[in-house]
Parts: C-alpha cells; sequence; structure tokens
C-alpha cells in the first residue's frame, strides 16, 4: 500500500513536471497562476508531496490538461518507460537512501532519457536473468556496496556498544561471557534461551539459532554450537533489541530474504554483537602489539584470540573493520571458503573486497579456484587435525603474489575444527608501503611465498601441480586475441 502512494505521487509530480516544460511554464509562473507555493510545487515535483483534488484541478487548468489525466497512472509514450519502472518492483528493491541517492534525482535521469535508461535497466536484469542471481544475492551484494562505501566502519553503531556497556554496567576491559549476555537478555529483555526445538524439528539442523517471537519471546540455540558462537548469538540478539531494528530475520541462517531492509539490520546487529564481544580500543592495542614483532608469531594470534575468547570468523570479520579505522589499512578482502567433505570442490560463501575489487571474488561460476591459496590449502591440516582428534584452532599465513600483475597480498587464514569442520576464514592485506609501515614482520623470511592466480580456468601456469580444470578460459582469449590480429592484419593490407 506504502509503495503504491508513493509511485502515485512520483508519477503525478513527473507530469507536472513534463507538461510545465513542455509548455515552458516556470515554476516561478506556476506558482503565481495556482497561487501554490514555489516550495509546495517543488515537493510536488519531486514526488514528496500530493496535492488534495481541489489544488491538482487547478494545476490542471493552469497546465491545460484535464484533472482526470493529471490524477491517473497513465503516461505519455516518452515518459512510459519511466512508468513501467515505477509500477514494477524494481526501483521499492534498490536500497537507493542508504547510498545517499534520492529518488527524485533517479527520476530526473528517467524523464530526460527514459528509453535509454530503461533499456539500460532491463540489460541489467537480463544478465541477472542469465547468471541466475536471485534477488537475495542482489541484496547481498548491495549490502557489500554498503559497507565499502564506509570502509566497513560504523562509528554510530560502536557507539551503541559502548552505551550498551555503560547501562548495564558491563566492564569493557574484560570478554563478555555467554553466561552474562543470556543474564542480560532474559532479565532485560525479557527474552529466555533454550535449545528444545532443535532436538523436535530435525530440519532446523543447518541453523545455529531461531528466535521465536510472542508472548513469551525464546531465543533457540542449536545445541551444537560452540561457547563462542552461543555468545555471539545471544550478543547479535541483544543488538536487535537494544538497537530496536525492525524488520528483522528470526533465524541465524537466511531461510528466505523479504527486503534490503531487513538484510541490512541482520548486518547491524552482528556488527554490534561484534562490538560488544571484541572491544574496540583493547583489540586495536593487541593488534598494534602483533604486527610490532620482528618475525611472524602464530602462537602470539592464537593466544590474542583466546584472549578475546573469539572464534576465527568473528575475530577477522572484526579486523576487516578496525583495520582500515587505527591502521589505514583499507585494501583488503574477507573470503569464507566452505568445502563438501564428499567433493573435492570450494565454494566461496561469504566475501567483502574494501577499496577496489580484488581477486579472489566470487563471479566465477563453476570455475575451480587457485588450489596454490593459503585459505584452500588449510583444507588438508584441517582434515588431519580431525583424525587425530584435535580441534585447537589452525593459523596460515602467506604472501600471495598473482601471477602476470604487480598485485601481492599478505593472506592470513583461520580454521577451528570444532567451529566447523568444512570452512576456512581469511582475510588478505595488499602489499604496500603503508603496509610496510604498519607490519614489522611482513620480510620474515618464514613466511611462505607462492605464485597465485583467479581460478585454474584463466591460469596460464601448465605446469602447477595443484591444476584443477584445463585453462580452457584462458585459451578462448588467447584465440580471440590471435584472430583480431589476423582480422587486422587484413584489413590493413587492404589499404
Amino acid at each position: 500500500m506504502r509503495l503504491q502512494e508513493e509511485v502515485i505521487r512520483l508519477i503525478f509530480g513527473l507530469k507536472v513536471k513534463q507538461l510545465r516544460a513542455d509548455k515552458g511554464i516556470s515554476l516561478t509562473d506556476l506558482a503565481a497562476t495556482t497561487n501554490i507555493s514555489i516550495s509546495y510545487l517543488n515537493e510536488i515535483e519531486k514526488g514528496k508531496k500530493h496535492p488534495k483534488p481541489s489544488k491538482a484541478a487547478t494545476i490542471a487548468d493552469a497546465l491545460g490538461v484535464s484533472y482526470d489525466y493529471l490524477v491517473s497512472l497513465k503516461l505519455n509514450k516518452r515518459l512510459q518507460p519511466v512508468g513501467e519502472l515505477l509500477q514494477s518492483n524494481i526501483l521499492s528493491e534498490l536500497p537507493l537512501e542508504h547510498f545517499g541517492l534520492d529518488m527524485s534525482r533517479v527520476l530526473d535521469l528517467f524523464a530526460t532519457a527514459p528509453a535509454k535508461l530503461s533499456a539500460f535497466v532491463n540489460t541489467l536484469l537480463e544478465i541477472s536473468r542469465a547468471f541466475d542471481l536471485r534477488v537475495e544475492q542482489f541484496y547481498f551484494s548491495a549490502l557489500r556496496s554498503y559497507q565499502e562505501l564506509h570502509d566497513n566502519y560504523f562509528d554510530d553503531i560502536e557507539v551503541e556498544a559502548e552505551k550498551f556497556l555503560e547501562k548495564y554496567q558491563l566492564d569493557p576491559d574484560q570478554t563478555l561471557t555467554y553466561a552474562q549476555l543470556t543474564a542480560v537478555l532474559e532479565q532485560e529483555f525479557g527474552i529466555t534461551v533454550a535449545d528444545t526445538i532443535f532436538a523436535s524439528c530435525p530440519e532446523l539442523a543447518p541453523l545455529r539459532s531461531v528466535f521465536v517471537p510472542g508472548p513469551q519471546p525464546c531465543l533457540q540455540l542449536n545445541p551444537v554450537l560452540t561457547e563462542q558462537q552461543r555468545a555471539f548469538a545471544v550478543a547479535r540478539e541483544i543488538g536487535f533489541q537494544f538497537l530496536q531494528l525492525q524488520p528483522r530475520p528470526y533465524t541465524s541462517t537466511w531461510v528466505k530474504v523479504g527486503s534490503f531492509e531487513e538484510v541490512l539490520n541482520n548486518f547491524k546487529a552482528s556488527y554490534f554483537a561484534g562490538a560488544l564481544l571484541l572491544n574496540r580500543d583493547r583489540l586495536v592495542q593487541d593488534i598494534s602489539l602483533l604486527f610490532a614483532q620482528p618475525t611472524w608469531q602464530p602462537q602470539l594470534l592464537l593466544q590474542l584470540m583466546e584472549k578475546h575468547n573469539t572464534s576465527p570468523e568473528t575475530f577477522l570479520q572484526r579486523l576487516t573493520s578496525l583495520l582500515p579505522k587505527f591502521f589505514n589499512i583499507n585494501q583488503l578482502f574477507f573470503l569464507r571458503f566452505h568445502k563438501s567433505p564428499s567433493q573435492d570442490n570450494f565454494q566461496l560463501t561469504k566475501e567483502l573486497h574494501l577499496a577496489g575489487l580484488h581477486n579472489p571474488h566470487g563471479s566465477f561460476l563453476q570455475e575451480h579456484y587457485c588450489r596454490r591459496w593459503i585459505s584452500l590449502t588449510l583444507f588438508a591440516d584441517v582434515e588431519m587435525q580431525l583424525q587425530s582428534g584435535a580441534s585447537s584452532p589452525m593459523v596460515g599465513l602467506q604472501r600471495s603474489s598473482y601471477i602476470n600483475s604487480t598485485n601481492e597480498y599478505l593472506v592470513l587464514a583461520l580454521a577451528q575444527p570444532a567451529e566447523t569442520a568444512h570452512g576456512t576464514i581469511s582475510i588478505g592485506l595488499l602489499i604496500n608501503e603503508n603496509l610496510r609501515h604498519k607490519i614489522r614482520f611482513l620480510d620474515d623470511p618464514g613466511i611462505l611465498k607462492r605464485l597465485v592466480n583467479e581460478t585454474c580456468e584463466r591460469c596460464p601456469a601448465l605446469d602447477c601441480l595443484e591444476r584443477a580444470a584445463p585453462p580452457l578460459i584462458l585459451e578462448k582469449q588467447v584465440w580471440q586475441e590471435r584472430v583480431t590480429g589476423i582480422l587486422e592484419d587484413l584489413a590493413a593490407k587492404q589499404v
């Protein structure tokens, strides 16, 4: 209903603006003729206001059209593509306001060249259908862009986390425990914590948590969760409650995505949880000490994670927020890989790229990611540890240089078999002068160095022992370049 009212306002405003422009009537002239203020007419043309019937009739008379035409949703041929676009659900799915865009400005563009811009939008939709991009994938891509726009640091949420600690008299110098967080959730927000529904509903097994609303709201936690995962799930629920985020999902793993607002609010609650569990000032100080070491100290990193009682994913996610803000390290990527236990196949299930799109990224459908990445080689170590019965966190560090590129990254990969036997988390930092200045152990000869590429299908390293597929895409590109060269030579000879 709200969207339909917005569409009516927008189309009415477009008509008024278009008719005024076609007849050469200035906004001042129209205001004088109708006895309606310039500011109010401006709001009408931007689609922010819709006049009462009497004023709409006055505007119609001044523009020389009938009242019925002006208030109808029918547009002339020039603006018809814009009307079709407005009445579809496309613009309603675009989170324009979160990127500082005003709908009226977007409509100005469509009104100026409606056919061309509508064709462009339709082309994007056709591309999305060709690559089988679902609506939720669009939302998640929009969220990543939103994070990148802010360098993944949100001071307003950081401030709210500090207010929470102060309000409930929790010590910021001590890592919050699952018991502390549960007590706050139950006593202050009236939400109990249990794990009863998972035994009776096996379909819920893939989910970490389920929020059950109602007169007696309850946060149900999967019994298989580690202590760290349980603490994060409760902290995330506190984020929903303390920040009063609506709409919101009721499951930790997405079952169905309703809107971008829902995706954004889920991110805000998760960010709030990370800020609660990993205090900004304490972690920045500890990371500074780690970076100041003359040699790479993996055991020191593990001790740091143990000190903060955090999981690998929460830890690296937090680093993607703090490194840009406090270390000026904003050229980085975050990746989460999953490996099917029955197949030699890797899926990139989560990614974030700051300061431009770095490789690797998840747009390579059905291709084989480079097996030389530390993110993937760490899986073999995880399997060995599982066979031995151990479950402690694992660390890998690698300097990755891309073949046929000047880019080199310091890539830190983590895994915790107790948390997930089939996943790794990694963060890659672009090696430049700033990174050399910030990380003292960067040139430690003990750090593994490897040449890597994007996917096997695009890689020229034919002698690679880890190759999982032939370089079919590279071969096609080489063929295209050769044919293009031959055609250019033939054309030159005809001159």
